[in-house]
């Protein structure tokens, strides 16, 4: 089915895949779920509120559950998610990959910039978020609100997977010369020098603390102790309710108060071509007291001017951790890792595939109007 070399499967391997039962599903796979290089998962009918979040090792989740289990909850009519809790929902979909397929989730946008922390839990996993080439069970979503208690339903998409074959990324030197005849990232429309040290582990990305139009702002803050957000509500509610804004002040610098939810943006606008799939991923623990991103794909397509994108900033949803952290304008964050799809997908992010945010700028969620 799959040729040698490697790379990320795009949309039309998904769809192969599902035909051929590697990507079964309780009901049938919706087409909005495929994307150009990921497919979205679907909470199953039930929640399970667990006392510690767990790997399995070498069991199944189900036999660990018996362990960490408090109680089930029922999704069917929607719950409450409550912030500082931890749940494990089954997850309609379940895998069968081929044995040179391996897997990897990240949650969705949306989730990402509501401060829901998800994570994918396979049987007898040892990592989140990974699965082996040739991986045969069923799926997991390991969910805990940091910030917002959230109404949740059965069929709600809060992360995705993407499949792939081989090792992922391009060594510096492919790197460079896919972003020269790119433009894979760019500051204020010029190219982003890049030569193969700067591309070692990928590219890097900044963050903007001055903003790009004067007086305009810098980010957001979520508000604590704010109310419920409705997952199936889009576009449902005043960001002035739940966020704080923010502006830059002479210095550009913005200090990160610990336990806080940021919602900012990358100085770099970023562009992903249709032939190649990106990662964000955080760029050292060394760099400072905080975390960058939740949400960490970037599917074929983001960015492109022929799918309405002509360069996309990067949000960035930033928590700090126990100390106060000052945040320098410019000060690198994170890191874009590119990689190959096997083939060009025939659908592309922003072109058949809608969005919410292509060609973004600073935005909040779907579901906050933005001021």
């Amino acid at each position: 089915m799959f040729r040698d070399d490697g790379g990320v499967l795009p949309s039309q391997d998904i769809r192969a895949m599902i035909a051929d039962g590697a990507v079964r599903a309780q009901s049938t796979v919706e087409v909005g779920q495929i994307q150009p290089a990921s497919l979205d998962l679907r909470l199953g009918q039930c929640a399970y509120r667990v006392r510690a979040s767990f790997l399995p090792g070498r069991a199944t989740v189900a036999e660990r559950l018996d362990d960490f289990a408090m109680h089930e909850i029922d999704l069917r009519d929607g719950a409450v998610l409550e912030t500082g809790c931890v749940y494990l929902v089954p997850l309609q979909e379940s895998l069968t990959l081929p044995a040179r397929v391996s897997a990897a989730a990240n949650a969705k946008s949306s989730t990402g910039r509501l401060d829901l922390f998800t994570r994918l839990i396979g049987d007898r996993a040892t990592e989140f978020d990974r699965l082996d080439a040739g991986y045969a069970g069923p799926l997991y979503a390991e969910i805990s609100p940091r910030t917002f208690s959230v109404l949740a339903r059965t069929g709600n998409r809060l992360n995705q997977i993407r499949f792939r074959t081989g090792e992922a990324g391009y060594d510096p030197d492919t790197l460079v010369a896919l972003h020269e005849a790119h433009r894979l990232v760019t500051v204020d429309g010029a190219p982003l020098p890049m030569d193969a040290a700067a591309a070692e582990g990928g590219v890097g990305f900044s963050v903007d603390l001055r903003g790009r139009e004067s007086g305009a702002p810098i980010g957001y803050r979520a508000k604590r102790h704010s109310a419920l957000v409705d997952l199936d509500r889009i576009g449902a509610y005043t960001a002035e309710e739940f966020w704080d804004t923010l502006y830059t002040d002479r210095h550009g610098r913005l200090i990160l108060d610990p336990g806080a939810f940021y919602i900012l943006a990358s100085r770099e606008a970023v562009h992903v071509p249709p032939g190649t799939a990106a990662e964000m991923v955080p760029y050292s623990a060394l760099v400072g007291e905080f975390r960058v991103h939740y949400a960490g794909f970037f599917d074929p397509g983001f960015g492109h001017a022929a799918a309405g994108g002509s360069g996309a900033r990067g949000v960035l949803e930033v928590r700090c951790h126990e100390t106060p952290f000052a945040l320098e304008h410019g000060q690198v964050v994170g890191r874009l890792l590119y990689e190959p799809m096997r083939a060009e997908p025939d659908i592309l992010y922003g072109g058949a595939v809608k969005s919410n945010y292509q060609g973004q700028g600073l935005k909040l969620s779907k579901h906050f109007a933005m001021p």
